[in-house]
């Protein structure tokens, strides 16, 4: 018989014994304390009687529901008369619901916050002053679905009088055959009953990845003081985002200028793809004053939009100068060019005029060309990925932005007359800087590492003489970064450094660019315990034409506090390193790339910086190719592994993913423009087995970890779940995590599993 004061047996969770379980328990309170660490998402600057305002819209993770917190915080900008800067933060953060877009408009009197709709209810859009909601419309479905703020299509512009807001939301669905019990049912049908299999219609594309669901981007205006709201017309066979209000004259023949994407042929996917054709937009606003019937113009013909870019293949992001005579623009022209995804860009302007109708033949000048081969330590090309809705410094030709440069992210100064572009962020620094907003002359920016948790920096113009001007950088104390004793204990005794690594290859057939060395950001303890070497994480990013950036990432510096060395390598192929280095990948992915990762961790190994027999690898996307292909093409060489939504079969993925062209510009190269076609031959089919990680499954036994979104359209998931299911077949120790509502990104925490994984196996 039991004694009655026994305890009951404990039982643990499947795989875990009593001292990983309290090991797991220790470590899932610190990534709740890394997880907890805001992050920055936009900042604007205002400028008032009583000197300047900025507002901060930060998120933060919400482990328990799964979700971000969205917050805005607000801080008033003191300047003393030693260049002395201050802000004094308010007491309180105020929440923001989720599915809320603000923007303010140019003078900063006003704050447009949109809330997009739930079900059938319709779109918000409220129009606040200082201290009270002043205007609120409701916008019904038969207008309009959800604005977009998905940063690609997204596009919301006040025009300079701030009595109109041009902004891009989804068409309003079309009507649909709908059946009931008594047949076919005349008249316009409703959403929910298009919802069931009684209402559906042909089948549509979309933009991939992200997409599903989301009707066609169009452009529509609201008139603030009335709520009227008028949509674009003419822009049926283009997808269209990114609009800005064009200057006017005396606030006539008021025209908007856009980003079109052709959408009459084959939709590819779109998100983090730079190489769908795009080009600029002018059109005429449904609200904009007309002389036509005084100058005979047909108001049909000023309604069609001119296409102001028709001699570049690509065009985006544009900004008009603060005096209204030029527009700029980036392109990724480099990238439709070639077909791969990402690729070094370019600047352009066009001149624009007050008074003249905008015409399809503008010259397009070149302000910042695509660099091929820089330097050592010179300008390698520009890499944004966003510009400021306000870019300019007060001489009116000045561009501030952000670029990657190497392995690092730099703020550069853009004179677009004459072209020149100065690094202005500070010399000799390894960490990653970003601007966030400009105050007048002076910048807003964040600047973090590997092992520093971001940092809010002031910068400040300082004027030499008339051909020579420097930054002064200030350290501004801010609450949004605030973060536990432990996690910043841990990182005091964590350091990283940029490695270069030489280039392994004897071919002879490499260009300059392809031959210089890459990068690899090494994170490591700054002490030895015992002249040991703790564990070596291997990360690899996707893209391939990617970069990983030597900027704070909360999982990684997770991973590095708990005991382990990082290798981040930037292998050739990645962004910020000339056009010549990126373009040498494609065509020779999982051999190339392969070999630059085995490279450079040999190079750390022979420096002494990493033990051979205790190296983990883990990556997603072409990461996880990467991956998979390691643990197959140097099977003795990793622990253990980890990988998201990993490339393992080209054959499978070209057949299913949202982006078939990137299996053959990535697989053939500069041929594989030409070759593309939705039906690939057995001969292509032979080349993509060649090219995957599949190829080697049969060398395989690195216990590897999966981590795979059920609905991500970039990589599907039958990729992975093939990979791992031969795996399994064989005997090689394979797990599987499913996240059900996830897509390729997979937003949610996923790194502690990886790090049970690799821990694990390493000890």
């Amino acid at each position: 018989m039991e004694n009655a004061d026994s305890s009951p047996l404990k039982r643990f969770p499947l795989g875990l014994d009593e001292t990983t379980e309290e090991e797991y328990a220790s470590q899932s309170t610190l990534l709740q304390d890394f997880a907890s660490i805001p992050t920055i998402d936009k900042a604007w600057t205002f400028t008032s009687t009583s000197g300047s305002q900025c507002m901060f819209s930060v998120s933060q993770p919400n482990l328990l529901a799964n979700k971000n917190r969205k917050y805005i915080l607000s801080s008033h900008i003191s300047k003393g008369s030693t260049n002395d800067v201050s802000f004094q933060w308010d007491a309180f953060p105020i929440e923001t619901s989720s599915g809320s877009i603000m923007v303010p408009s140019p003078s900063g009197s006003k704050l447009l916050v949109v809330r997009n709709p739930e079900n059938d209810s319709p779109t918000k859009f409220e129009i606040w002053g200082p201290s009270r909601v002043e205007k609120e419309f409701h916008v019904p479905l038969s207008a309009h679905g959800s604005v977009y703020s998905d940063g690609w299509f997204e596009g919301i512009s006040w025009n300079d009088d701030e009595n109109f807001i041009a902004y891009v939301a989804e068409e309003p669905a079309p009507s649909k055959s709908v059946f009931t019990h008594l047949g076919y049912k005349k008249g316009n049908s409703t959403d929910k009953e298009c919802g069931s299999w009684k209402g559906q219609g042909d089948w549509e594309e979309d933009w991939g990845e992200t997409y599903p669901g989301k009707r066609e981007p169009a452009i529509f205006v609201i008139d603030v003081n009335s709520g009227e709201v008028h949509p674009v017309e003419g822009t049926r066979k283009l997808s269209v985002g990114q609009v800005v209000w064009a200057p006017a004259s005396g606030g006539l023949q008021q025209y908007l200028v856009f980003v079109g994407w052709p959408s009459d042929t084959r939709k590819l996917g779109i998100k983090y793809c730079y190489n769908r054709p795009c080009a600029l937009y002018a059109v005429r606003s449904p609200f904009s004053k007309s002389e036509d019937h005084k100058s005979g113009t047909n108001a049909s013909e000023e309604a069609f939009p001119v296409k102001l870019t028709q001699r570049i293949s690509s065009a985006f992001f544009p900004r008009f100068s603060p005096d209204g005579k030029a527009l700029v623009f980036l392109s990724a022209k480099s990238s439709v060019d070639s077909w791969v995804h990402s690729a070094t860009q370019s600047l352009h302007r066009i001149a624009w005029s007050l008074d003249v109708k905008p015409s399809p033949d503008a010259d397009i000048v070149d302000v910042v060309p695509v660099v091929m081969c820089p330097e050592d330590g010179c300008f390698p090309g520009l890499y944004c990925f966003n510009l400021l809705t306000k870019p300019w410094l007060s001489d009116g030709y000045t561009m501030i932005l952000s670029s990657v440069w190497g392995s690092t992210e730099v703020i550069l100064s853009v004179n677009v007359l004459s072209g020149k572009v100065s690094s202005i962020s500070p010399e000799n620094s390894n960490f990653s800087w970003s601007v966030l907003a400009l105050d007048g002359n002076n910048i807003v920016a964040v600047c973090s590492s590997p092992t520093d948790v971001p940092e809010i920096k002031y910068g400040s113009l300082v004027v030499k003489s008339s051909a020579e001007a420097s930054w002064s950088w200030l350290d501004i104390s801010s609450p949004i970064y605030r973060c536990s004793e432990k996690v910043i204990s841990l990182l005091s005794s964590r350091q990283f450094s940029i490695i270069k690594i030489p280039v392994r290859d004897d071919s002879g057939n490499l260009t300059k660019g392809a031959g210089n060395p890459y990068e690899a950001i090494f994170v490591s303890s700054k002490s030895k315990s015992h002249n040991l070497c703790d564990p070596l994480i291997v990360v690899l990013h996707g893209g391939p034409h990617f970069i990983s950036l030597s900027s704070f990432s909360k999982s990684l510096a997770f991973l590095s506090s708990i005991g382990y060395s990082l290798l981040i390598v930037n292998y050739r192929g990645s962004l910020g390193f000339g056009e010549e280095a990126l373009q040498s990948l494609p065509g020779k992915i999982g051999s190339q790339d392969v070999n630059d990762v085995l490279a450079a961790i040999d190079h750390v190994v022979n420096m002494g910086l990493a033990d051979p027999a205790k190296i983990a690898v883990l990556g997603g996307s072409h990461g996880g190719f990467l991956t998979t292909h390691l643990i197959g093409q140097a099977p003795d060489k990793f622990a253990a592994a980890a990988t998201r939504n990993p490339v393992c079969s080209l054959p499978l993925m070209v057949g299913t993913a949202d982006i078939p062209d990137w299996c053959y510009a990535e697989t053939f190269g500069k041929q594989g423009k030409s070759m593309y076609t939705e039906a690939p031959s057995s001969e292509h089919l032979a080349v993509f087995h060649s090219k995957s990680p599949i190829s080697h499954i049969s060398k395989v036994k690195t216990p590897i970890l999966f981590l795979l979104g059920a609905k991500d359209l970039r990589v599907p998931i039958c990729t992975g779940l093939q990979y791992a299911r031969a795996l399994k077949e064989k005997g090689t120790e394979v797990k599987v995590l499913v996240f059900r509502e996830d897509n390729h990104a997979i937003d949610r925490d996923f790194i502690h599993s990886s790090t049970l994984t690799c821990k694990k196996k390493m000890k």
